[in-house]
Formats: structure tokens, C-alpha cells, sequence
């Protein structure tokens, strides 16, 4: 980065759109999407995204559902240089995803951890919780709470991953879905599928919001995913639990798996700095998720031999 260029985080995403009158459901169907991926509105018919690559791929997307649909879209990248600022607009981010804790909270304020649905709706604030989190890109206050909450709620609930060795055979040369761009939590994961529980296992990459599944597919780390973040483990993590394997290798690439992809130190592994970039390096020199897949597997294989893993 030059000295002229401006940190990442002053750089924005806008969506410019017109929506005619017909079809009705157009209107409403563009709002629920900007919603859920936790764009806040500078304007009427002006949102923005702090710029990322899964924010581009997000307004695209979005993009071509409006023009589909008879309207118009344009999509730009910016600096706020005048009117609104940069803390003004991420003050905005901030009260929306407040917003959306806050209702959280309070509907598991309201749950009756003696009746019998409790584990079902703990469940789904949890998903609805990891969905606002993955919005949440400033840190929003109420995050920690609503967080905090579901702990609570799930230690006295005793809720834990039991082992399900004995379902490895329900899952055998399965479909696996998971979102394009894959990282190191859905290499890794990928990687753990395709040796230990499922070997003639496929692998479908697609839009992050928005996927039916087909019968028979299997969800991993994505939202409403049969495998997916469950309290502060990552995917990595839950499949290795979910499946009783007792091995050490397995649980030091879960520890370093887990610091790379959450980013909070909770095993302070050594190692996840080093293969972060690793990590990085393929994702930029590869746009293809096979292809990451391959060599991440690779990197995996030599991972797992070095922390004495069985054969």
C-alpha cells in the first residue's frame, strides 16, 4: 500500500438502485437481501457495505436480481469525502446489528429451558446469533451479551456435541455444500470430510445467501448448515467433535484451525500466524475452490503427518 492509498476501512461499496411499481414482491424481496447482508441505507435507494470481496459478490448478486426483475442497479466503490463520514456511516452499521442483538436477547430472555422445544430454539438463536455476527463487521456492543446469554442458556441446558461415529455410514458418497471463496475453516473442513468421514465425498460451492439444498445434500458452514459454527467453535472443530475422533493431531489442527478463523487466541497456537498466511496465499493464487481444496489439502496432509497423526 502506497502512501496515497487509504486504509481498507475507509473504502465503501454502494448500491444505486430503482425498483418500478411491478412486480410488488420485487420491492420487499430487495429489502429482505440488502437486510441480510447487513447493508445500511445512506439513502433512500443508496446502501452501502464496508468494500470486500464477499460484499461485491453479495451486491452482484443482488445487482442482477433488480435488473432480472425490470429495475435498474449500479454498484461503485468509495471514499466518503463529503456529507456523511466515515464514522457516521459506521455508527449506522453499529445501531442496526444493536438492533438485531437486542431482539436476540430478548426473545432468549423469554425461553423456558424446562420445555421440551427449548433445545430446538436455543439452536436456532444460536444460528440467528452466528448470522448477525457474520454482519456485525464494526463490533457491535451487544454482540457480547447476546453471546454471553446463549452460553448461559446452553450450560444450563448441559448442552454438549455428542460423538456420532455411529451415523459415518449415513454419510457416505454424499453431495457437501458449502460457499464459494472457500477459507481456511471450509478447506479444513473439506479436507477432514473427504479423509475420515465421507472418502468419495463432492464438493458443491455456491452462493452464500439464498441456496436450496437438493435431497441428500449435506450443508457444511453456511448458514442453517447440518455442520456449521456452534458456540465459539468453528466448523473444523464441531465435525472433529461430532464424529468422536480421538485423535491429537486432529485436535491440534482444530486448535489452530479455530485461532486462524475466529481470530480470538483461545489456544494461542504458535503456528496459526505462520499458516494464516499459508492459508492466504493460496486463496490469492487460486480462484478456483477445487483448486484451493487440492493444495490446502495438501498443506493439510503435511500438517497432520507432522503432529503424528495415524495413518
Amino acid at each position: 500500500m502506497s502512501e496515497a492509498d487509504p486504509p481498507a476501512a475507509l473504502r465503501w461499496l454502494l448500491l444505486f438502485h430503482q425498483i418500478p411499481p411491478k412486480p410488488a414482491y420485487l420491492r420487499v424481496k430487495t429489502w429482505r437481501r440488502l437486510q441480510s447482508i447487513g447493508a445500511v441505507a445512506l439513502k433512500n435507494a443508496v446502501y452501502a457495505l464496508p468494500a470486500s470481496a464477499e460484499a461485491l459478490e453479495d451486491l452482484q448478486w443482488l445487482r442482477r436480481e433488480i435488473i432480472d426483475g425490470g429495475g435498474e442497479a449500479s454498484i461503485c466503490e468509495a471514499r466518503l469525502v463529503d456529507g456523511i463520514t466515515d464514522d457516521e456511516a459506521r455508527n449506522l452499521f453499529l445501531a442496526a446489528r444493536d438492533a438485531d442483538y437486542g431482539e436476540l436477547i430478548e426473545e432468549a430472555r423469554r425461553l423456558n429451558v424446562e420445555a421440551d422445544d427449548a433445545r430446538t430454539r436455543l439452536s436456532r438463536l444460536r444460528r440467528r446469533f452466528e448470522e448477525i455476527r457474520r454482519i456485525d463487521f464494526f463490533g457491535g456492543e451487544g454482540r457480547e451479551a447476546a453471546d454471553g446469554l446463549l452460553t448461559e442458556i446452553e450450560q444450563k441446558l448441559g448442552r454438549g456435541l455428542a460423538p456420532m461415529s455411529e451415523a459415518l455410514s449415513e454419510l457416505k458418497d454424499r453431495v457437501w455444500v458449502t460457499r464459494r471463496g472457500v477459507q481456511v475453516d471450509r478447506i479444513a473442513s473439506a479436507w477432514l470430510i473427504r479423509r475420515f468421514i465421507d472418502p468419495k465425498a463432492r464438493f458443491k460451492f455456491v452462493v452464500p445467501h439464498g441456496y436450496v439444498p437438493k435431497p441428500g445434500e449435506i450443508r457444511f458452514d453456511t448458514f442453517e448448515g447440518e455442520f456449521t459454527h456452534e458456540g465459539d467453535r468453528c466448523t473444523f472443530e464441531v465435525l472433529a467433535l461430532r464424529f468422536g475422533r480421538d485423535d491429537p493431531a486432529l485436535t491440534a489442527i482444530a486448535e489452530i484451525v479455530h485461532d486462524i478463523d475466529l481470530k480470538d487466541g483461545k489456544f494461542g497456537r504458535e503456528e496459526a500466524s505462520g499458516l494464516a498466511l499459508a492459508f492466504s496465499g493460496i486463496a490469492a493464487g487460486e480462484s478456483a475452490d477445487e483448486a484451493r481444496l487440492e493444495k490446502g489439502g495438501s498443506l493439510l496432509d503435511g500438517l497432520y503427518r507432522h503432529f503424528g497423526g495415524r495413518a
